[in-house]
């Protein structure tokens, strides 16, 4: 019975998961709908409470603006048609919206799988195995099992993250340039160009990408599968940014909240800030900074109080970059603390942090996102569940990479996904939710060190005497 089962098991690897990954989510968005549920009377949006209401304004007169009928490009715009389109054909329903997700994510599993077996084509390198356990890794992961049924653009993201690599991978593996290898730069270069409307940070893994291409090709094979992509990219997003920039005057990169992400992470207190556990996004915005009426001034303000911090203070900004990158790569889930509903965050003039409570005090934190500083399942079970969870994946990764560094060239192409992305959070404020989408792909070395493992002990086992 017990090799019937696992030569079942060995010919239906994908499967398997793809149905474990399905019922676990199922199961949360079933057993904890009050943290879902928020179509639902008394319902709290745990997620973005905009593209809520972006995809409403949408439905409603068919124009992208948080205010309705008020054209604005204040935020990426692909999630929220992505969510108008299911609230058009399913209501404004949470299991529409968290079955989407798991959609999202099912398709992103089977994207890793194929992703590992083509790192690891050859007999004997067991990429099908890998796939399946950096799969499973990936469908028993807490923190994304409840990041990706908030209403949140995560899952998109992973699921266009993974696509453009498995389409990297698939245009450099390409013998020679034929049809078939433009039809794979096509679409790389339209994944890359959509994924710029929902989170433009594709763009860099895609010039480190340049990189690892030219590990094997020559540089006329890679420019002539690369500036297809690069070509279709530029294009994709044209449009957008010629509508933004006839609504405020002047260009927009892709949406209005770039500036104050880069101030939030770049400022005289954002180190204090993060070391006391908080998140900056939290921080009060300077007195002199231009109204939100006028966005477009506002961000030109922020992103060049932002840059001109690092500039003035090299310093002190490369203390501030070592601490935003504990705070990337911290096993523990950051910010390590959350402000309650009616509290906001200062900072005096020591530099030392300050949390007012009071009226007039609240600076958008919402209901949801107080709860996360409640002694509840959160911060009581949930930060010690991904602690072990994460933190033991990320060691099995650290083996993972030293177990597979004969394979360095294939897989560097992970290393830049994780470089590239770091590097982003570095430049702007980083937190567990902004490294989780590229965890899956780090996964793909805790498999590796499992398999290997695995593999020890069969034949430590195969050679006892019986």
């Amino acid at each position: 019975m017990a090799d019937f089962m696992l030569r079942r098991l060995n010919g239906n690897k994908l499967t398997f998961v793809l149905l474990i990954a399905i019922a676990a989510r199922v199961a949360v968005l079933l057993l904890f709908r009050e943290h879902f549920a928020y179509s639902e009377p008394g319902g709290v949006i745990h997620g973005s409470v905009a593209y809520d209401e972006y995809a409403l304004n949408l439905l409603e007169t068919g124009v992208y603006g948080r205010d309705a009928g008020q054209p604005d490009a204040g935020l990426p715009p692909l999630y929220s048609y992505v969510l108008a389109l299911v609230y058009g054909a399913f209501g404004r329903h949470y299991l529409a919206v968290g079955a989407l997700h798991i959609l999202f994510d099912a398709l992103s599993i089977a994207l890793l799988y194929a992703i590992c077996r083509r790192f690891f084509p050859r007999p004997g390198q067991n990429g099908d195995w890998i796939g399946a356990f950096a799969g499973l890794c990936f469908a028993l992961y807490p923190y994304l099992i409840f990041q990706n049924l908030t209403l949140n653009d995560t899952a998109l993201w992973i699921l266009l993250l993974h696509l453009f690599v498995w389409l990297l991978i698939r245009l450099r593996q390409r013998d020679r340039f034929d049809r078939a290898t433009l039809a794979i730069a096509i679409g790389a270069g339209l994944t890359l160009g959509v994924s710029v409307l929902a989170r433009a940070l594709l763009p860099p893994l895609a010039l480190l990408a340049a990189l690892w291409f030219l590990l094997k090709l020559s540089p006329r094979q890679t420019l002539l599968r690369l500036l297809p992509v690069a070509i279709v990219s530029v294009l994709i997003p044209l449009p957008w940014i010629m509508r933004a920039g006839n609504i405020y005057g002047g260009f927009v990169p892709i949406a209005l909240n770039s500036g104050e992400n880069i101030y939030q992470g770049n400022n005289p207190y954002a180190a204090a800030v993060f070391r006391a556990g908080y998140d900056v996004q939290w921080m009060t915005p300077p007195i002199d900074a231009p109204p939100p009426v006028e966005p477009l001034r506002r961000n030109a303000f922020f992103t060049e109080a932002g840059w001109r911090y690092l500039r003035e203070n090299p310093a002190d900004a490369l203390d501030l970059m070592l601490v935003k990158l504990l705070v990337y790569w911290n096993p523990q889930v950051t910010p390590l603390n959350n402000l309650r509903q009616g509290e906001r965050l200062t900072v005096d003039e020591t530099g030392a942090i300050v949390i007012v409570s009071g009226e007039g005090s609240h600076v958008g934190v919402t209901a949801a996102n107080a709860a996360y500083q409640e002694e509840g399942l959160f911060n009581v079970i949930g930060r010690r569940l991904h602690l072990l969870s994460f933190g033991g994946l990320w060691l099995l990764a650290i083996a993972g990479a030293w177990l597979s560094r004969r394979e360095w060239r294939a897989l560097s192409l992970l290393y830049c996904a994780q470089i590239s992305q770091t590097l982003i959070f570095l430049l702007f404020h980083p937190s567990t939710r902004y490294r989780s989408p590229t965890d899956p792909l780090l996964f793909v070395f805790s498999a590796y060190a499992i398999l290997w493992l695995a593999q020890r002990w069969r034949g430590r086992r195969a050679s006892q005497p019986t």
